[in-house]
């Protein structure tokens, strides 16, 4: 039976905080210690995960309120690139109405370095629901081969 920790939450959130600012420490330039302030210093956009089975790699970029118009995918070898700008929502809205304005928006470059070749021909992306989906098949020469064994 699981029993709630708080030692053990606290815990969790200093890594979790320890991370971030590792992250931020600087060493990957432009982000710093502030990265996460709204308005301070750019972020890293959009949040990714990348995942791999047999034949692909896919990165799901989470990527909500941008029109996909505004959207750009490029590949050179095994990097993909992700750019894009984020409009305001409401522009109607003067800026000295604003309470909270917290969502960042403008321009913005993801690029990610895959651990494999890809077959840059078959490339594809759908968007749905703010959600960027890149399915990337992996080059022949990067797929796992069975190799037999002779036995002798």
């Amino acid at each position: 039976m699981a029993y709630w920790d708080p030692f053990r939450e606290i815990e969790a959130l200093r890594k979790e905080m320890e991370r971030v600012f590792n992250a931020a420490s600087g060493r990957t330039f432009p982000f710093s210690r502030v990265s996460f302030l709204p308005g301070h210093a750019a972020r890293q956009y959009p949040l990714i995960n990348i995942s791999e089975d047999k034949d692909n790699y896919y990165v799901e970029a989470l990527a909500p309120g941008i029109d996909p118009n505004n959207l750009n995918l490029s590949m050179a070898h095994n990097t993909l690139s992700i750019s894009g700008e984020k409009l305001r929502a409401g522009a109607e809205v003067k800026a000295d109405a604003y309470h909270r304005n917290e969502r960042a928006i403008g321009s913005f470059v993801r690029t990610v370095e895959l651990p494999g070749e890809i077959d840059e021909a078959k490339v594809k992306a759908d968007y749905k629901n703010g959600l960027l989906l890149v399915t990337m098949p992996k080059h022949e020469k990067a797929k796992p081969k069975q190799i037999a064994i002779n036995i002798g």
